[in-house]
């Protein structure tokens, strides 16, 4: 590999979802295998269904990191609300059994990213002794089932080191407030220059990072653009952009 090992870099942190984890390739699939396993909506077309899926995720999921909903809460409620926009009513208990159904779907397609485990190795071989940790907003015990299933758990040694898995739902604050990434940065004894943040979302990860102290890196898969606001202030702190994880390591070693 090219470039000059770096010795200042003492860990690098990953969001899971998205970043690592193919979370809404596994979305996708799931409400799609579920929509016709039900026999389909009136009407329904599976990209727009796709589409619904993942903004009602985004809202109710932002209400359960709110603490407007609870974890279940922000389930049933996006499965009322699909059901409903097809013209289906689901009560409380029903929205649940919806969700639960969806779920067995979802979870079946769980897999990683394919450049996530090459990504560790490259890090390890240009960064000898680097720690590998998590910061994810989300509920604890459903992110560690995750990371168990797609053997990221022992990967990244979070079994010897539980501590360096950071979750919102565990600490009470979330992505990008300041405090997720210094705790995270706590437990691996290291100060927040010595860390390195990877994240799909631009302000909530990578601006929350850099905020922080710590190298911002914004994995920006789709080739989505910043708007001007965010642009500035990545800018302003230095964030880092790749748009694969294969870029990561040769991106730190030229910083």
């Amino acid at each position: 590999m090219s470039g000059t090992a770096r010795t200042d870099i003492a860990a690098v942190l990953f969001d899971l979802d998205d970043t690592l984890f193919a979370h809404r390739t596994a979305v996708a699939h799931g409400i799609v295998a579920h929509i016709d396993q039900l026999g389909g909506f009136d009407g329904v077309h599976t990209p727009d269904a796709v589409a619904l899926w993942h903004a009602l995720e985004e809202k109710h999921y932002h209400s359960y990191l709110e603490g407007t909903l609870d974890f279940e809460g922000q389930r049933r409620a996006r499965a009322r609300d699909f059901a409903a926009a097809h013209g289906v009513h689901l009560g409380d208990a029903a929205s649940g059994a919806w969700f639960d159904e969806y779920f067995e779907h979802y979870t079946a397609a769980w897999t990683l990213h394919e450049d996530a485990l090459r990504c560790l190795d490259a890090l390890d071989e240009a960064i000898p002794g680097v720690g590998f940790g998590i910061i994810t907003n989300g509920d604890p015990a459903f992110q560690q089932r995750k990371l168990d299933r797609v053997e990221l758990t022992a990967r990244m040694r979070l079994d010897v080191h539980p501590e360096r898995f950071v979750t919102s739902g565990a600490l009470g604050f979330a992505k990008p407030d300041a405090r997720i990434f210094e705790a995270a940065c706590a437990a691996f004894g290291v100060a927040p220059a010595e860390a390195v943040y990877v994240g799909d979302r631009l302000r909530t990860d990578a601006i929350g990072a850099a905020s922080a102290g710590l190298t911002g890196v914004w994995l920006n898969r789709d080739g989505i653009a910043a708007s001007a606001e965010d642009a500035a202030d990545a800018a302003a702190l230095g964030v880092l952009e790749i748009a694969t994880l294969a870029e990561l390591t040769p991106a730190l070693l030229a910083r």
